[in-house]
């Protein structure tokens, strides 16, 4: 094994196992594995998509592709939490861009950064599909809208 390759765990491969019991072609257990990954680790690495492209009899490019295609799926690492801010039309016109300056200001990161403290990382969504609790925000797996100025620190507190 070259130095520096991460082998999936027992428990990983059990669990991405368990999930192409479901499914006729291993490929369509793609999403799901990555998403396995993800809740060990946090974010799903190149040697990751390596293991698990393997595991599901495709290339790692494939597997990439389906990996940097979903806003869900990680491949960078991030905070403790993630806070996904809609910036659909719907969420620009009630308000985004207040939100997001606020946002910012708190956190003092920009988008695709992660607070000093690695307790959150900022990103952008296209859509959070809440339009009509525009401007929205999610954080880890919580949503919230519509979001004003007031709700802010209440929000924060509640992720250490």
């Amino acid at each position: 094994m070259p130095l520096g390759t991460i082998m999936l765990t027992e428990q990983e491969k059990q669990e991405i196992t368990a999930e192409l019991t479901h499914c006729e072609f291993k490929q369509s257990a793609a999403v799901d594995a990555l998403k396995i990954i993800q809740k060990h680790r946090g974010w799903v690495s190149d040697e990751a998509i390596n293991d698990v492209a393997a595991l599901l009899d495709m290339t790692p490019d494939e597997l990439d592709a389906v990996a940097t295609f979903y806003s869900f799926i990680f491949r960078m690492p991030v905070g403790r939490h993630v806070i996904l801010v809609c910036d659909s039309i719907s969420c620009w016109v009630m308000g985004y861009n207040p939100l997001l300056d606020l946002l910012k200001m708190k956190l003092d990161i920009d988008f695709g950064e992660t607070t000093k403290d690695n307790r959150f990382t900022l990103l952008p969504i296209s859509c959070l599909g809440a339009c009509d609790r525009a401007p929205a925000m999610m954080v880890d797996e919580e949503l919230y809208g519509p979001v004003t100025a007031d709700m802010m620190d209440e929000i924060l507190n509640k992720y250490e």
